[in-house]
């Protein structure tokens, strides 16, 4: 089995009744990345206004995928189509964030401006900025809870805060796809929860559809319809319950996975390790630090515009 695609998720349901057409099909992909095959055959598709969770471990393709959907990486074989149209580069429909960097804590940009430079792509920064951009950035922050953010600079808001801003920004020109590329990386276990429950919050608001990915599932148990696991080239999607799972997650894997619930918690396991903690050590660097978070992208504003975005993972 190349792909499994088990059905409707559990979640609330009130997001896949209103399901009317498809917000995304992935059928027979396959991509490479600097010769490594990624993908080789994976098939599904997400109903509008679903909330779907991205695992699998580094290297499996989460970062690559995403970059497929928003055209800036061509496919092997296959096709992806979004909102029922073939992907393109800058599509509006879709609203993107991608990696986050720690070089956002030091700067000094205003909340509002920060928000702003992805509006009207980038041409925001032109001195008649319209009317319509100003007004979109307004709506944006108030649909994140940011107006208290929009006059405090960058460097002093804390990791939640700043992935408040970093959503305004995915939210402007109404996006009906959200791509969220491990916003919760180095936030704390209070911050990561305020990030789920904010993004399930607008998501059901909007009735749009979402694709979260994360190295852990914990954080996104209680929000999200659907699991997408990605790993071994293969793509399994269903509840939790159907890809969480000791086989499907040893094949995915290539390798024995173990699966336990422990008072309302899921956890991977490889052996006597949890697999999120073993992806975490192989990205450790020789001073036992990782080293992945730490660069600054300056181009990257979270926008499905920024089509400049970098990332080490996979």
């Amino acid at each position: 089995m190349t792909t499994q695609d088990t059905g409707s998720g559990t979640g609330s349901g009130t997001a896949l009744k209103r399901a009317k057409a498809g917000a995304l099909e992935v059928e027979h992909v396959a991509l490479e990345l600097g010769g490594r095959s990624i993908l080789k055959d994976a098939s599904f598709s997400v109903a509008a206004g679903e909330f779907i969770g991205v695992l699998g471990p580094n290297g499996a393709g989460k970062t690559t995928l995403m970059r497929a959907m928003l055209g800036l990486l061509p496919l092997s074989k296959g096709t992806i189509r979004v909102n029922g149209a073939a992907v393109v580069r800058g599509n509006p429909s879709v609203g993107y964030m991608p990696q986050t960097r720690s070089g956002l804590a030091g700067r000094h940009l205003r909340g509002r401006d920060f928000v702003a430079m992805a509006a009207d792509g980038h041409r925001w920064g032109l001195p008649r900025a319209s009317a319509a951009a100003r007004a979109d950035v307004d709506r944006v922050l108030d649909l994140v809870g940011g107006r208290t953010l929009a006059t405090r600079p960058l460097s002093e808001l804390s990791g939640g805060e700043r992935q408040r801003l970093l959503l305004a920004q995915c939210l402007l020109g109404d996006p009906k796809l959200l791509l969220l590329d491990e916003p919760l990386i180095s936030l704390d276990p209070r911050h990561q929860t305020g990030v789920v429950d904010l993004v399930r919050s607008v998501q059901r608001e909007l009735g749009i559809t979402v694709l979260f990915s994360a190295h852990e599932l914990n954080p996104l148990l209680n929000s999200i319809d659907r699991v997408l696991y990605l790993g071994n080239g293969r793509a399994a999607l269903g509840t939790i319950d159907e890809v969480i799972t000791k086989p499907v997650l040893s094949q995915l894997y290539g390798s024995p996975i173990d699966v336990m619930r422990v008072n309302g918690r899921i956890f991977v396991m490889a052996g006597d390790v949890e697999v999120d903690k073993l992806d975490h050590a192989h990205e450790d660097g020789p001073d036992g630090h990782s080293h992945s978070h730490d660069h600054d992208h300056g181009h990257d504003h979270g926008h499905a515009h920024h089509t400049g975005t970098h990332s080490h993972d996979v």
